[in-house]
């Protein structure tokens, strides 16, 4: 064999590279050196360009960019289930916040993104963006199981297990992203929770030292008619506007929800290059509204995908996700061509790297790119026949057969196995803390 020596070579079925848009390559095979993606070329013309370390056969799978969750509140998974069917504000105030002060900490958190990140990584996700408490504990256990994340530190006005007031809360981040600030996986983010938590000196603060240190901002913005409501009814202004007077809405911005939107928000949303978090589910099971996807897509707003947490979405599988995302599309606008499974797989990769500032590196398979991809098996009788790879992979239940995994080319599971984490001990741990938090 000769060739040019690489440290893995994947022949895939198919190979969704995200860009060129729309592209479905089949029988081709994917080369990864140092991390990176070196060349996609045709399977029976691989042998004779590249001597493989080690070779992987896929043959009934598609290869394609690991997803992106752009918002998730990971340690949450230990609360899923725990205040199901209620409105937004019942949930927080009557039952997540009490049972946050009461048992979150360091362990919890740890416990807690452990089991999110299995769940993540067995459902096709490389890269994650987490608004908690204690960071830290996020931080170390997503370096220590290679996955890919954005850590949005929260601010709140009042106190918490972690932080006593808004400048705690920043100070304690900006110690954080000292901590972090040339690995290779995390990235530290500015978490203000939401207009109505985060008063005005706090958030042009942030303004000011997102842009200085070129930091994203992610903020749970417009999520509820109440929380519009309300704002109109205290100041005049609708949160957007407010945020925007604060210097707050830039490229750096991440909304996240943004199920309330009119014309003057999208026109804001465009002028400033901000970003929209769309996370499905969990406005359908609270009853928050509907994001109009489509439209912003129409007027150029990048949307990227997330789960929420799964204490409001009770799972963290992006396929559900872009099930739902392309479905609900569909119904708000009453066009059946509205969000296709190209457009909403862009949703959940690129335009996740986008939101993320990381499109540069990851979201699409190409020559120069960070090896983050993952591999899911079409075999099952239930996506028989494949007419149409991408359209399987959003519209029938996909996330239980990710069989592989990659972050910069190190495989996080292999043939439905994780490799960097203990299934077994992960469980054990949550048990043991639902039997804390037993209501």
């Amino acid at each position: 064999m000769t060739g040019k020596t690489v440290d893995l070579l994947i022949h895939a079925r198919w190979i969704i590279p995200i860009i060129p848009e729309n592209a479905v390559l089949s029988d081709c095979a994917l080369a990864i050196l140092d991390h990176e993606i070196v060349d996609i070329l045709p399977s029976n013309e691989a042998s004779k360009h590249y001597c493989a370390e080690q070779e992987v056969q896929l043959e009934q799978h598609v290869l394609m960019p690991g997803l992106i969750n752009s918002h998730c509140h990971s340690a949450m998974s230990l609360l899923r289930g725990y205040a199901d069917d209620l409105p937004l504000d019942t949930w927080l105030q009557e039952h997540i916040w009490p049972a946050e002060q009461q048992w979150v900490s360091p362990e919890f958190v740890e416990a807690g993104t452990e089991l999110a990140v299995a769940e993540m990584i067995r459902s096709g996700t490389t890269t994650f963006a987490d608004m908690y408490f204690f960071p830290e504990e996020t931080a170390n256990v997503a370096a220590r199981v290679g996955m890919r994340c954005q850590l949005a530190f929260p601010v709140l006005d009042f106190p918490t297990a972690w932080a006593q007031d808004a400048n705690d809360y920043i100070h304690k981040g900006l110690a954080l992203r000292d901590n972090y600030g040339s690995h290779p996986l995390i990235n530290i983010a500015f978490g203000p929770h939401a207009p109505y938590t985060v008063s005005d000196e706090p958030l042009q603060r942030i303004s000011v030292l997102a842009e200085e240190l070129q930091a994203s901002v992610q903020i749970h913005l417009h999520e509820t008619q109440k929380e519009i409501s309300d704002a109109l009814n205290s100041s005049g202004q609708r949160p957007i506007k407010r945020l925007q007077q604060l210097g707050l809405l830039s490229p750096l911005t991440q909304c996240v929800h943004m199920t309330q939107v009119e014309g003057e928000d999208i026109e804001l949303l465009q002028q400033h290059g901000a970003h929209v978090i769309h996370c499905p589910k969990s406005n359908l099971k609270l009853a928050s509204g509907f994001c109009p996807t489509q439209e912003l897509l129409d007027a150029g707003v990048n949307v990227a995908l997330g789960t929420d947490g799964a204490a409001s979405n009770n799972g963290l599988d992006m396929f559900a996700e872009m099930n739902a995302a392309s479905l609900l599309a569909k119904g708000v606008s009453g066009n059946a061509g509205a969000l296709d499974a190209h457009s909403t797989l862009r949703m959940a990769t690129l335009n996740g790297a986008r939101a993320l500032g990381l499109d540069s590196k990851i979201g699409s398979l190409e020559k120069g790119k960070l090896a983050d991809l993952i591999a899911v098996e079409l075999n099952d009788l239930e996506q028989t026949p494949v007419f149409n790879p991408a359209s399987h992979l959003v519209y029938t239940a996909c996330g239980h057969k990710v069989s592989h995994s990659w972050v910069a080319g190190r495989a996080l599971m292999q043939d439905y196995k994780l490799q960097t984490l203990h299934t077994e001990a992960v469980q054990k741990k949550a048990r043991q803390w639902q039997q804390h938090l037993q209501p």
